[in-house]
């Protein structure tokens, strides 16, 4: 098979993961280093991977809450419950989301007190996780209906409503939702002698909210990084008015970036259904190497999978690599 043909170039980089730490559901730590670098790569390679961390990486968030109540206001108070408004639209954005699915999504809250309304009582789609299902929502101190219409949105950086929509209409309010899985990133860089030259060794630091751990948000802006680089190998430039097509060396054969990403990207990037991804899981099936080198040897464990998911699979082989597994 292609897989044959392919041989992934050993480079001499070597990406680690030194600590990682679950001090609770929404509190993650890791801690990576990657060495050996030349004098200078690990600043470059340091600033591109945080400002990613920090402002790329997507997350899932509650973006508008609908209450089933008359309200004047952001802090107006309802009876029977001890929040006002304000209070639980905060606590609403506190809440940790988990999905692989882009857009618009419905969610409820359905309850009567007296009781306290915690995440776990949101009602979502099967698509999407709930991190830390004890967060609080509101007090309900008397035996009064509380019914919230709740929207989710996966999205990037930290959504702001314009002053327009920051206005209630029939109880619906905005929430500024902070789709930003990456809590912190820090990095040192380290320098060492080896040999004859001076080497770099730099160390992330990575902090999220549980809606992804830090070694995918580490795997993800490195991702990111790569679909913003890669379209710049492949270009057209336009002389007196005409289009003259041009392509890099690094694009007429399978490059040494190419192989590498054989060994790091994940079946799960495909979002594939979650049947599949078990499927994929329980044959012990993670990267995308896995895959080509295990249906080369035992294709008939895949004669279960929907067309749709083969299709996908063989359109992200080649568009991302050219490779034909047909």
């Amino acid at each position: 098979m292609i897989w044959d043909k392919l041989e992934i170039s050993k480079s001499p980089l070597q990406w680690k993961c030194l600590d990682s730490k679950t001090e609770s559901k929404r509190y993650h730590y890791g801690r990576f280093s990657l060495s050996p670098l030349l004098k200078g790569q690990a600043n470059t390679i340091a600033i591109a991977i945080r400002r990613t961390l920090l402002g790329e990486v997507e997350g899932t968030s509650i973006t508008y809450a609908k209450i089933e109540k008359t309200i004047v206001h952001d802090y107006s108070t309802m009876s029977g419950i001890k929040e006002s408004v304000h209070d639980i639209l905060l606590n609403l954005k506190e809440i940790v989301l988990k999905s692989e699915l882009y857009g618009i999504h419905k969610a409820s809250i359905c309850t009567v007190g007296p009781r306290n309304v915690t995440a776990q009582d949101i009602i979502l789609p099967s698509s999407i996780k709930i991190i830390d299902g004890t967060q609080h929502i509101a007090s309900l101190t008397k035996s009064v209906p509380f019914n919230v219409m709740l929207t989710v949105e996966r999205n990037q950086g930290y959504a702001i409503p314009n002053q327009s929509s920051r206005r209630h209409k029939n109880g619906l309010f905005p929430i500024d939702a902070p789709c930003m899985p990456v809590r912190n990133v820090n990095f040192s860089i380290h320098s060492y002698k080896s040999e004859n030259d001076i080497r770099e060794m730099l160390i992330f630091e990575i902090w999220t909210n549980g809606g992804l751990t830090p070694r995918e948000a580490f795997y993800e802006a490195c991702w990111k990084l790569i679909d913003l680089i890669v379209p710049l190998l492949h270009l057209e430039e336009d002389i007196n008015g005409a289009k003259e097509f041009f392509a890099l060396p690094i694009l007429t054969r399978m490059d040494k970036l190419g192989k590498a990403l054989f060994q790091h990207l994940f079946m799960n990037q495909l979002e594939l259904s979650s049947k599949n991804s078990s499927c994929f899981q329980q044959t012990f099936i993670y990267r995308l190497s896995d895959f080509l080198n295990y249906s080369r040897q035992n294709s008939k464990t895949f004669e279960h999978l929907d067309k749709k998911s083969i299709k996908k699979i063989m359109e992200f082989f080649q568009k991302r690599f050219g490779i034909n597994l047909t």
